[in-house]
């Protein structure tokens, strides 16, 4: 079933966060906590720190009236800097291929292109950008075409 969850980012402290709204909002996560750890290294990047490998990869957490908020560790060593504009993502998860290549091609158009859609080892067709207004959007597409 296709959502609209709200995905944060956060410089190593994802996961102290999470279990602070946890309490507030008296939920579970949704899932295990994933850690960098957990994915496969991509061709040519440098292996990451101890402390890079156990920061957040993905946590969800619903709140109120069925909203999720997931997030993940920015990495320092890969560039990343987080700063308003990119702390706070609009996450449309989506079944249709061809649905989130339209809504990806309207929205990044004028825009900026973040990362343009791929398959991922996590099962998704998934992809960021930003559109011409700065608004950041990322997409997650779980159709069986792979």
């Amino acid at each position: 079933m296709p959502r609209v969850s709200t995905y944060l980012n956060f410089m190593g402290n994802a996961e102290e966060a999470f279990t602070f709204y946890k309490l507030v909002f008296g939920t579970e996560f949704l899932t295990p906590v994933m850690k960098m750890r957990d994915m496969p290294a991509p061709p040519g990047v440098p292996e990451l720190s101890d402390a890079e490998k156990n920061m957040v990869m993905h946590v969800e957490l619903p709140i109120l009236a069925g909203h999720v908020i997931m997030a993940t560790d920015m990495l320092e060593s890969m560039g990343h800097e987080r700063r308003i504009g990119n702390n706070v993502t609009i996450n449309l998860e989506l079944e249709d291929r061809g649905e989130t290549e339209r809504l990806f091609g309207l929205l990044s158009e004028g825009g900026s292109d973040l990362f343009g859609l791929a398959d991922m080892p996590w099962g998704a067709y998934w992809g960021t950008c930003a559109d011409r207004y700065g608004v950041r959007w990322m997409f997650n597409c779980r159709d069986e075409i792979g």
